[in-house]
């Protein structure tokens, strides 16, 4: 059984993921560069970090069973893979706890001003010189863009912390539990102090969030994206925080990743970035539930069985 894994990972994270899987297995682990295209033309199973898999490169993939994805597969051409008897999957709701506490542990961080007074501390400035400004989160609304299992985790969190919670979905399913209202897009936009994305990239989302929507939200509102950076237009979103449309920001993925050194976001004191890690708890490109579950979809591919959380069907 061969396994590639396409990303750009440091030595330390290669070796954990290469001795995490069974031992009797070739694990390779590549960037993406000449030589993923030798290694992809014998793999049976592919798992994409950093590159499109498309006609041209399934072309090359002669015994191919399963392209594994983590939550995110916007860079799957789902069809093509259909097409040629390739199964497609991705670890669905594996990374749920761990975004959900990203998102929380952000929201703390801007309206406790934590970075601020983090550097304060650090710099050995005079604390009777300290000014700031902070905030409470009882009482707050957040709205909630998506309601699968990230965002579920991320509204009973805030419930905890006596939130309140509008939530927005295409296909809206009633919340039994009362904990949280489900509202248009653009009340939610409206009306919310928070607004936090977990949909996935599609058609129908690229750029959901653009100028139109920050107009809409109050000029002292937070916006959290720990989703996919193509669901934000990035300059309608730094020109929104410029302009005083929206109070701040805090960003866990961008339109181009790695973010641009140059990018205008790494300039802005209303904003708190992460490198893409919210689904990462255990370290930089190492998440133990997510490989656990490629684990487990890889066995039973090999056995003749539909992997689970498919996205196709053969």
């Amino acid at each position: 059984m061969k396994i590639l894994i396409v990303g750009y990972f440091n030595e330390s994270a290669q070796s954990n993921i290469v001795r995490y899987f069974p031992q009797d297995w070739n694990v390779v682990v590549v960037p993406p560069e000449e030589e993923m295209l030798h290694h992809i033309k014998d793999c049976q199973v592919l798992i994409p970090e950093h590159i499109k898999v498309d006609h041209s490169l399934l072309a090359n993939a002669q015994e191919l069973k399963l392209v594994q994805t983590g939550a995110g597969f916007d860079n799957v051409d789902i069809p093509a893979c259909t097409q040629l008897g390739i199964w497609v999957a991705n670890a669905a709701g594996v990374n749920a706890q761990a975004v959900a506490e990203h998102v929380m542990a952000l929201i703390l961080s801007y309206y406790k001003n934590i970075p601020f007074l983090d550097s304060f501390m650090k710099n050995k400035r005079d604390e009777h010189q300290l000014d700031y400004t902070g905030s409470e989160l009882q009482g707050k609304t957040i709205g909630i863009i998506g309601l699968g299992a990230i965002g579920k985790k991320v509204a009973a969190f805030c419930r905890a912390f006596d939130m309140n919670v509008l939530a927005y979905a295409r296909h809206a399913v009633p919340q039994s539990d009362g904990l949280v209202n489900m509202t248009d897009l653009d009340t939610l936009l409206s009306s919310s102090d928070i607004v936090s994305v977990h949909v996935p990239l599609t058609p129908q989302t690229k750029q959901l969030i653009n100028k139109e929507a920050f107009q809409k939200m109050k000029n002292t509102s937070l916006f959290i994206n720990t989703a996919r950076g193509g669901i934000v237009h990035e300059r309608d979103l730094m020109d929104a925080l410029k302009n005083g449309e929206i109070s701040g920001a805090c960003l866990d993925v961008y339109e181009s990743e790695p973010l641009p050194m140059d990018s205008e976001l790494r300039n802005l004191g209303n904003v708190i970035l992460t490198p893409h890690t919210a689904g990462m708890p255990d370290g930089r490109k190492f998440h133990k539930k997510r490989y656990d579950f490629f684990i487990n979809n890889i066995k039973r591919v090999d056995n003749g069985e539909e992997p689970e959380s498919k996205l196709n069907q053969l």
